[in-house]
């Protein structure tokens, strides 16, 4: 499990003196981008190929607060991938000075390519890169199905 340590700063908390929600978004997004540059995955990399990341969704569950003066720790797993990398899923868990779970956050993405803006598998040599880590016990692999398995669909306005 990968960890990167956090300050809580004065602009991430809200009007009721606890950490606000765009902090734990911040501190993921963060978090995956430290992990993933810590690995060679990093912007050349993604020039070369002229690929980015599409975030579908993240959802966080929150168990406790969290205040202002203590570090935080947000952890990053691999919860999930397609078989051709095109589709993952990162699953992070917050926890405060003590060691306490605080909140966890799921997150599941693609790959576009940045010219035609369409979803691509990962390139082989970049699968590499998220295939030599260790995965938690529950890791699956992804389909399309399975990102959109909540059935959310856009609505115009008419």
């Amino acid at each position: 499990m990968y960890l990167k340590e956090f300050e809580i700063r004065w602009n991430d908390i809200d009007a009721n003196r606890h950490l606000a929600n765009k902090a734990y978004i911040e501190y993921a997004a963060h978090t995956r981008m430290s992990f993933l540059m810590e690995r060679g995955f990093d912007q050349r990399l993604l020039a070369k190929f002229n690929i980015g990341p599409v975030v579908f969704y993240e959802h966080i569950y929150y168990f406790k607060e969290v205040f202002y003066g203590k570090p935080v720790r947000v952890s990053l797993e691999i919860s999930g991938l397609s078989e051709d990398g095109k589709f993952f899923e990162f699953r992070h868990n917050y926890y405060d000075y003590k060691g306490r779970n605080f909140a966890r956050c799921e997150m599941v993405g693609a790959w576009i390519d940045l010219e035609t803006r369409k979803l691509i598998p990962l390139p082989d040599e970049m699968q590499a890169f998220l295939r030599d880590v260790e995965y938690p016990e529950d890791f699956k692999t992804l389909t399309k199905e399975y990102t959109r398995r909540f059935n959310k669909i856009p609505v115009d306005l008419s």
